[in-house]
């Protein structure tokens, strides 16, 4: 929409459009020009008589109205609630667009975030503050693996023992926060009305939803919103995080959605496109939502952040994935093969990566073992994989013995460790010890990554 005659008009600045009823439509400040600004509005220009209509501008950009009652509530994209219930009375009035976080207030992330996956407890952990994303395909079963972690995800104490009873205090320590103190903020960008219903109802039916903000844009709604909810999400989770001193995990899918609807904000306003059409400044851009991950020095709240994106035809090298890869520490790959296994989560453990894994695990975190079988977990799938490709193509005679079990290693790692389905929640003692159960087919000599004392402490003894 084309504004003339203003004055005082700033790029982002918000706007409205009061209809002759008395309806109000919003907007937002995309170009100024002189006396001229363009508006891009955030609903339907359908019914706005212009003759009849009148526009005034707030002097601020798009803001969000925070309250610890949030929690257990749906939102719109545009932080709207959506589920039936009140209005939320807000503490304030939060700039969704935030503040950088001073590189030299940063605390460096080295606690554990238990999921519940083994895939990502055991071999690619997770820890408070850091920026993991999830790297999946069209089709792939991401929302369902969003929808467990959101259900299962929780702090330990510093005993390295999960709170599973709400509000339940971590034992005085460096963190600060109660083990029961945790939140989740879900931002669903660009989702069709189906995967809205989906999350709903899951986090309804198992009691999530009561520790849970969900923000909910939905693949109909207008391009600017869908650029505006990871930032709703996120205002919440700073909210919750470093005013309220709760860990916060934010879960947002999919960012392929957004970089899509800000590639065709870019295109409106004429910019000149970068790779693939997409504006040139989209690696600052999605900094600017990765960056506000993180813990802050002298406050015990944090914010972990899950983006989650769909790679367009599974291209690593697209310029979602691959910038998302240069600013996040990690990321968690869905393989298309065995997902056509009937393997669930389908999480692809040898290009998976958590780069701040080591520092969130050890005694006192998870515990004195995870890094060695981890590390021994990663040597002997990797092994026993090289090893079933050659029996197929060798077949099974070709093989030394060891040969043989290495490649059951990898059938059995495959079947028992990574295919957990999506209603099981592991402890992290559960996932060490399935490790543990899992090295037991191969030789205790082969076992070269492990210190001699924990193999005699956690290794099962075979029968006879």
């Amino acid at each position: 929409m084309l504004v003339k005659m203003v004055e005082n008009v700033a790029y982002d600045e918000l706007a409205e459009v009061e209809l002759p009823g008395g309806h109000i439509r919003r907007g937002r400040v995309l170009e100024v020009n002189g006396d001229t600004a363009v508006v891009q509005l955030f609903e339907s220009a359908a019914g706005i008589n212009l003759a009849q209509s009148k526009v005034r501008f707030l002097g601020h950009p798009l803001q969000l109205g925070v309250s610890e009652d949030m929690l257990g509530r749906v939102f719109n994209g545009m932080g709207r609630p959506m589920d039936g219930g009140p209005e939320i009375l807000p503490q304030e009035y939060r700039d969704i667009n935030g503040l950088p976080m001073n590189p030299a207030a940063r605390d460096y992330p080295n606690e554990f975030i238990q999921t519940g996956v083994s895939t990502i407890d055991g071999l690619n952990t997770l820890v408070r503050g850091q920026k993991l994303p999830i790297f999946s395909g069209s089709g792939l079963p991401h929302a369902n693996l969003a929808a467990q972690i959101t259900r299962q995800a929780r702090v330990l104490g510093d005993s390295g023992m999960p709170s599973r009873q709400e509000g339940a205090a971590i034992p005085s320590g460096k963190s600060g926060a109660g083990a029961g103190n945790f939140a989740v903020v879900f931002a669903a960008i660009g989702i069709t009305f189906e995967e809205a219903e989906f999350f709903a109802r899951e986090f309804q039916r198992t009691g999530a939803i009561h520790r849970t903000v969900l923000f909910s844009n939905l693949a109909d709604d207008p391009a600017v919103e869908r650029i505006a909810t990871p930032r709703m999400a996120l205002t919440a989770a700073e909210y919750l995080a470093f005013e309220k001193d709760m860990h916060v995990l934010v879960i947002m899918t999919d960012l392929t959605n957004y970089a899509e609807a800000l590639r065709e904000v870019s295109a409106a306003k004429k910019e000149v496109p970068g790779r693939r059409g997409f504006p040139g400044y989209l690696y600052t851009d999605l900094a600017t939502l990765y960056e506000r991950a993180g813990r802050q020095r002298g406050k015990p709240g944090s914010i972990t952040m899950i983006p989650i994106l769909t790679m367009p035809e599974d291209d690593k090298t697209h310029p979602i994935p691959d910038l998302t890869g240069y600013i996040t520490e990690g990321q968690i790959i869905l393989s298309r093969v065995l997902y056509r296994q009937g393997i669930n989560p389908p999480v692809d453990v040898l290009p998976s990566l958590s780069r701040l894994k080591d520092k969130g695990i050890g005694k006192g975190k998870t515990r004195e073992d995870h890094a060695d079988t981890m590390n021994q977990l990663f040597a002997a799938y990797s092994t026993g994989k090289d090893n079933r490709e050659l029996m197929s193509i060798l077949g099974e005679g070709a093989l030394t013995p060891t040969d043989r079990l290495y490649a059951k290693f990898a059938d059995e790692f495959e079947k028992r460790y990574v295919n957990q389905g999506y209603g099981e929640d592991r402890s992290i003692e559960e996932t060490l010890d399935l490790g543990w159960e899992l090295l037991s087919i191969l030789p205790t000599a082969e076992l070269k990554r492990i210190r001699q004392e924990y193999i005699q402490k956690y290794l099962p003894k075979k029968e006879g």
